[in-house]
């Protein structure tokens, strides 16, 4: 009975006439009106905090817990998601179903690079799913030979591995790396019948996908330990430890992994020396050398390769991308050098859906948008503006914010501390972050974000540090620091 009255307190309090709580005047008022009320003191803190937040976590009893609720008995438990749920994305932007809206930096995890629901996207989808989704591989479609005639030529216009000659086609970023490693040890075993060359090396602080070779090559326990033993001949060494390269890579070696810029790992950026000398040794020794770009490549660092902001002489055998590649739509290729390509036969791998005309119209129509220089040109002044904000952030909470890493928009925010509650409270400001490495936040937004959104978010992102990092001080701080909230 009593919680059916506090109920219908609650209930007559939420019907209530509306004010406009982003303003922390018009929040306390709304407040103060309810503070002479019969509801109790932990609805009225809920209350009181919600009216201060622009897209507070919707409550236990919202229409998004009651979704939730009923769909997760259903799902198998591999993701642990933030309350909200998205229903609609337009550029930078997303809304949920409670029709809330948030800024993006996240962009689906460095997918999204034309924003959400591109209308260019979307017609081609339309158009090509009316016409021809799905043939399999058996047989020819115009779409798939062409995306990869494209990528071969954009990564010659572009800058990119001179030596690239053709490309397979595949679903994600894992099939794509899966692809590469069991082309390199193909290599391997045709360079060296007699021998073993089948080791495999790639860095600490990679990721590379969760199929079992590309967890094979992703040195993290959290990741491989409920999987163990992992496929065997795999070594691991340091990221940018040249004085290493010699004693790990060697003639047993069929091929080495790396990211240009480690995504997952803590957006590390690999040093020229290091590419070279990885370079050197991997021709020394007939080995493979493998860049994964599927989180920093296509146009990301304001490249269209990553790899192509390095010498030519660090160029590798084989590109693996994703991600960018279907801006939502699920593809992936992998691309390749005669090298690599002569040791490879008919029946040597394959792929159900891999090509199929629909993702490959989509992707050739991405990719022409995300090699324009409307996209490459513009994100130099974008790193720039992230760059300003992170410089005033690190300014106003020195203690707390050590280091920035990344190049073009794929950036790292290192903290001292777990980022969890900075996440959070952004998002409950509407804005939406994520984490990366050890306490790093991740900017990898949508390549068409502008510098006017970039400066939306960064002032949310104080505003959410200051609320976590300065809790119960008097936090007026200087004229400077006011426009910042």
């Amino acid at each position: 009975m009593a919680l059916r009255l506090s109920t219908r307190r609650v209930c007559a309090a939420l019907r209530a006439p509306r004010v406009d709580c982003a303003s922390p005047r018009f929040a306390s008022a709304a407040t103060a009106a309810l503070k002479g009320s019969s509801l109790p003191q932990d609805v009225l803190d809920s209350i009181d905090r919600d009216s201060s937040l622009s897209t507070p976590d919707p409550h236990s009893n919202s229409k998004t817990a009651g979704l939730v609720n009923q769909q997760l008995p259903y799902m198998v438990p591999t993701y642990v998601r933030p309350p909200p749920m998205f229903e609609k994305g337009e550029r930078c932007y997303m809304w949920d179903i409670e029709n809330r809206k948030y800024l993006d930096f996240t962009a689906g995890i460095a997918v999204n690079a034309l924003g959400h629901c591109d209308p260019g996207v979307a017609q081609v989808i339309g158009e090509q799913a009316k016409q021809l989704m799905h043939t399999s591989n058996l047989y020819h479609n115009p779409h798939t030979g062409l995306l990869s005639k494209q990528l071969i030529q954009l990564t010659h216009a572009t800058g990119g591995f001179a030596s690239a000659t053709r490309t397979f086609i595949c679903n994600s970023g894992s099939e794509a790396n899966e692809a590469a490693i069991k082309f390199a040890r193909k290599v391997g075993k045709s360079l060296s019948p007699n021998k073993d060359k089948h080791e495999f090396v790639s860095f600490h602080n990679s990721f590379h996908g969760r199929t079992m070779g590309s967890l094979s090559a992703t040195p993290n326990p959290k990741y491989q330990s409920p999987f163990s033993p992992m496929i065997p001949g795999f070594r691991y060494g340091t990221f940018n430890d040249i004085n290493a390269i010699n004693d790990l890579v060697t003639e047993s070696t069929c091929g080495v992994i790396i990211e240009p810029i480690q995504g997952e790992g803590g957006v590390n950026v690999a040093t020229p020396e290091f590419l070279l000398a990885l370079r050197k040794r991997c021709t020394e020794m007939g080995t493979v050398l493998i860049h994964d770009e599927i989180q920093c490549g296509l146009g990301r660092t304001g490249t269209f390769w990553a790899h192509a902001g390095y010498p030519e002489q660090c160029h590798p055998d084989i590109v693996t991308t994703a991600k960018a590649l279907g801006n939502g739509f699920p593809i992936g290729a992998t691309i390749v050098n005669d090298f690599v390509c002569d040791h490879i036969k008919t029946g040597d791998h394959g792929t159900t859906f891999g090509g199929n005309p629909l993702g490959s119209r989509v992707a050739s129509y991405i990719l022409s948008r995300l090699s324009s220089p409307e996209i490459l040109d513009s994100i130099p002044a974008k790193e720039a503006a992230y760059r300003k904000h992170f410089d005033a952030l690190r300014k106003r909470f020195p203690s707390q914010i050590k280091e920035v890493r990344g190049k073009g928009l794929i950036l790292g925010l290192q903290l001292d501390v777990d980022p969890t509650e900075i996440i959070t409270a952004a998002r409950e400001r509407g804005l939406l972050v994520i984490s990366c490495g050890t306490n790093t936040l991740r900017f990898v937004p949508p390549l068409i974000i502008t510098e006017a959104e970039i400066e939306e978010g960064m002032q949310i992102l104080g505003s959410a540090m200051e609320s976590v990092w300065r809790k119960g001080e008097d936090v007026k701080g200087t004229p400077g620091q006011q426009e910042m909230l």
